[in-house]
């Protein structure tokens, strides 16, 4: 039997750009709010803004948005302009459309696992703007399926794996996010492979599971069919 049948791909900064445009606009967020407030001091609060309301807004583009505003409105004392709000709802609706530029080695890679592996989409955001980025990417035709989820963790990849494939043992999980992608799919059994990328959210940093057997990291997504050929013997 082979080891691996079924390969879990992220989908933020693993096979597309989409940290650098969150950076833009929390920058273009510290402009905004600049009379009020040092930058640094702005995105401190923000991303304790964002991490306050993530069991309510969950993951995406619309609730980083809303924890603009809701920062807006405590640094300024409610003294936000009205004006000011709607400049924010601007940079979050710009975000929703903003090009999708996927990474190098992507398409070679999934084409070339295409039809050897099942390959699964497994990101977490929001649906609308998830499946817009898929579409515009063109590389929806390589996964046997997608799946967009609340949150990663080793509960979700024992699902997803069990439904669509032969079980996580028999699965690997592809991703720039060590706490989302990596850590949980290594708890559910299966392989990981941590592909970092330059930027990646605070929230999402934790220590490498070194010493975990199924564990590897790579540093582009060309070198993964390298590892799993190490890994299958072939």
């Amino acid at each position: 039997m082979r080891p691996i049948t079924a390969i879990g791909f992220d989908a933020d900064d693993t096979l597309w750009q989409n940290e650098q445009y969150y950076r833009l606009t929390e920058e273009h967020f510290q402009k905004l709010l600049g009379d009020f407030a040092e930058g640094p001091h702005i995105s401190e609060r923000l991303l304790e803004a964002e991490k306050r309301n993530l069991a309510q807004y969950g993951f995406g583009i619309k609730g980083f948005t809303l924890s603009m505003i809701e920062t807006a409105i405590e640094i300024t004392d409610g003294k936000v302009p009205t004006r000011t709000i709607g400049e924010i709802l601007d940079i979050g609706r710009g975000l929703l459309s903003h090009p999708v530029e996927t990474l190098p080695h992507v398409e070679e890679t999934l084409e070339a696992l295409n039809g050897e592996y099942l390959l699964v989409l497994i990101t977490k955001g929001d649906l609308f703007d998830q499946e817009r980025k898929l579409a515009q990417s063109g590389l929806g035709d390589f996964f046997d399926a997608v799946e967009i989820v609340s949150d990663k963790n080793a509960t979700t990849y024992r699902r997803i794996f069990s439904k669509v494939a032969d079980g996580p043992e028999r699965a690997m999980m592809v991703g720039n996010s060590l706490k989302s992608d990596i850590v949980p799919a290594i708890a559910a059994g299966s392989y990981g492979v941590f592909v970092p990328h330059a930027l990646t959210w605070a929230l999402e940093h934790v220590d490498a599971p070194a010493e975990a057997p199924r564990f590897r990291q790579i540093e582009h997504l060309g070198e993964l069919s390298a590892i799993l050929a190490k890994i299958t013997g072939a």
